[in-house]
């Protein structure tokens, strides 16, 4: 707010100046935290939440991909590097720097070691159609006490918290970063720092952002992250001339609960059943093999496959065989003793409704049904076809979950190197600016998405950040 001689108030210093000034506050804000603290940096944390609220979507995650050459007490085998480089190329089409991505997976190795050290605990994997017992760590209490444990460990280093502070303004000169406005509970503040590290998120939660590339479709997108990663720091980098990287329609998408919140539904939300039956759009359509492949690999083209959907609303059918097979969703399935009695309660068309499902059936070849291997459970003389899992849609009661396009997040962000530095236009990396977490994922996830890698890319490039912030510091 400009004062009545035309010149903007001045705005207040911090009384206290940092080595390192981490904006965000989720998994990769606060492995860059610690990792710069056990580093010997003072460390200055600015999250735009309050407490209850703190870590953005980290809150809603339950596990962690990593690579390790042997299993453990909870790990159930090993996943080598390059059997988890093979499963990114595979699921992003090729759409990733191979060169930053081999690096992420080669470094998280180190992350199983490292999260125990930061007072993370594990738990056996959760049953269900996941399937991740050998490649994921799941965290034992989900992703808030995983959270929490790394929010004990910064604190219990020194690291200077401050919640519901929100940085609106980056001071940036030749690349070099210098200070952060900050507008907090106590007022607008200047806060300096000899380093910056973003990790503060991408946008999906910017429906307006969204639609610069969606268009109206994007209306129908229910958010199951955070309502607070709107973006403004990513867009600020890009002001400031930090070079973009990343598709901005690419995103982690999911199909989700349709009855679900706007915001912050979370994993719960989330819907594991369409290996078990088939989806069609509100025409009555299947559009999409719903038994491709292993589920933990292809949930995550879901969304966007809906949200090519009239009305981005589609309806996963199964029958009592399948109930219990899967993780359920918060909300409970729509239950029908008949077929017709089901497209009723969907408001779908009855006949175009029991026509789709009678086609199906029709093309179904069983056998020996098994969903911990690529079984010979398949549809013949149907388009699109079910190539596994597939079983005739005929006993009652039956049951169907509306579903909507549920973003996660997004992949526009900004490019990096080895360093985690970002790239200015031109390609010539900040002198002291790095990147962590979503805002730079895209680096990695061109497209596609493999269960757990954003807890990866978040972890690693957190901790790359960390000790980079911390070095140039020393320096």
């Amino acid at each position: 707010m400009a004062e009545a001689n035309g010149h903007a108030p001045e705005i207040p210093d911090l009384p206290t100046r940092y080595d390192v000034i981490v904006v965000g506050g989720g998994n990769a804000a606060l492995c860059a935290a610690i990792t710069a603290r056990r580093d010997g940096a003072s460390v200055l944390v600015l999250e735009a939440a309050d407490k209850f609220y703190r870590g953005g979507n980290t809150r809603h995650t339950r596990n962690l991909r990593c690579a390790h050459d042997e299993g453990n007490e909870i790990l159930t085998g090993p996943y080598p590097v390059d059997e988890f480089m093979d499963d990114l190329m595979r699921v992003t089409k090729g759409q990733t720097d191979e060169d930053l991505a081999r690096f992420t997976l080669e470094e998280s190795k180190g992350l199983w070691d490292w999260m125990n050290g930061a007072g993370v605990r594990f738990q056996q994997p959760l049953g269900g159609t996941l399937g991740l017992g050998r490649t994921n760590a799941f965290f034992l209490g989900g992703g808030r006490a995983m959270l929490n444990a790394l929010y004990r460990t910064a604190e219990g280093l020194g690291v200077d918290i401050r919640y519901e502070a929100a940085v609106t303004d980056i001071d940036i000169e030749d690349g070099f970063f210098k200070s952060v406005v900050v507008e907090a509970a106590e007022g607008t503040f200047r806060a300096h720092g000899r380093a910056l590290v973003t990790a503060s998120g991408g946008f999906e939660s910017n429906i307006d952002w969204l639609k610069e590339y969606w268009g109206e479709r994007a209306e129908n997108f229910l958010i199951r992250g955070t309502s607070n990663n709107r973006g403004s720091i990513l867009r600020l980098l890009l002001d400031k001339g930090i070079e973009p990287v990343g598709d901005p329609t690419q995103c982690h998408a999911v199909a989700i609960d349709a009855r679900s919140p706007k915001f912050d539904g979370g994993i719960v939300t989330r819907l594991d059943c369409i290996v078990f039956g088939i989806v069609m759009n509100n025409r009555c359509e299947r559009f999409y093999d719903e038994g491709e492949d292993f589920w933990p690999k292809r949930y995550a083209i879901w969304g966007r496959l809906v949200a090519d959907q009239p009305d981005q609303i589609a309806y996963i059918v199964f029958d009592d065989k399948s109930m219990g097979s899967f993780m359920p969703s918060v909300y409970p399935a729509i239950e029908a003793e008949t077929l017709e009695e089901l497209a009723g309660k969907l408001e779908l068309d009855t006949e175009k409704f029991t026509a789709t499902v009678t086609e199906f059936n029709a093309a179904v070849r069983e056998g020996h049904f098994d969903t911990d291997i690529h079984d010979e459970c398949h549809t013949e003389g149907i388009d699109p076809p079910k190539s596994h899992w597939a079983r005739k849609i005929d006993t009652a009661p039956f049951y169907a979950y509306p579903v909507r396009p549920g973003i996660t997040f997004t992949y526009l962000g900004t490019r990096v190197n080895r360093e985690a530095k970002v790239l200015m236009q031109g390609g010539t990396p900040s002198a002291n600016i790095f990147a962590a977490g979503e805002i730079m994922a895209g680096n990695v996830l061109g497209q596609g998405y493999l269960a757990g890698i954003g807890m990866t890319i978040g972890a690693v490039w957190g901790r790359l950040a960390g000790e980079g912030a911390a070095r140039h510091a020393r320096n």
